[in-house]
């Protein structure tokens, strides 16, 4: 047996302050997007925005329904919206920010594991890597330059 150690690099950043410029435009689409959310079940209301490689800026939120595995994540509607209207363009930046109606959520809320696995789907097919911001309804935000970073044993096309 042989152990091996798998490193990942992500970025912490104090608050909204302190990013570039666009990715706070980005981040604020996000929470737009997140007001959007139907979430009567969980009441756990997400917003993304994602920008792409033409410029358009694409955003979604989540969606649920009575039978839970029906719904969609806000991550999943607005990368699957973005394939389907822009199948060419690639996607540079996500912006995510989640958060329930109950209490103020503060820490940093990544993408779920179905939503992680459509990301690398994303980064194969375009075949760059896609910068991932994240965070609650306040506080930190972190950043991954990568999905690999959030997901680094990928399932992925090669395995079939």
């Amino acid at each position: 047996m042989k152990e091996v150690n798998i490193a990942t690099k992500i970025y912490v950043f104090e608050n909204l302050n302190a990013l570039p410029k666009d990715v706070v435009k980005l981040m604020e689409k996000a929470a737009e997007a997140r007001k959007k959310a139907y979430a009567p079940y969980s009441q756990f209301l997400v917003g993304t925005a994602l920008l792409l490689d033409n410029g358009e800026v694409i955003t979604g939120s989540n969606q649920e329904n009575a039978s839970y595995p029906s719904g969609l994540c806000a991550e999943r509607t607005a990368i699957y919206y973005a394939g389907a209207q822009y199948p060419n363009a690639k996607v540079l930046k996500m912006a995510i920010i989640a958060g329930s109606q109950n209490k103020i959520t503060t820490a940093p809320i990544p993408p779920c594991g179905a939503c992680r696995q459509t990301i690398a789907e994303y980064e194969i097919k375009q075949e760059t890597p896609i910068e991932i911001y994240f965070m609650g309804e306040q506080g930190k935000v972190v950043k991954s330059n990568s999905l690999q970073n959030l997901l680094p044993l990928v399932f992925d096309k090669s395995v079939l």
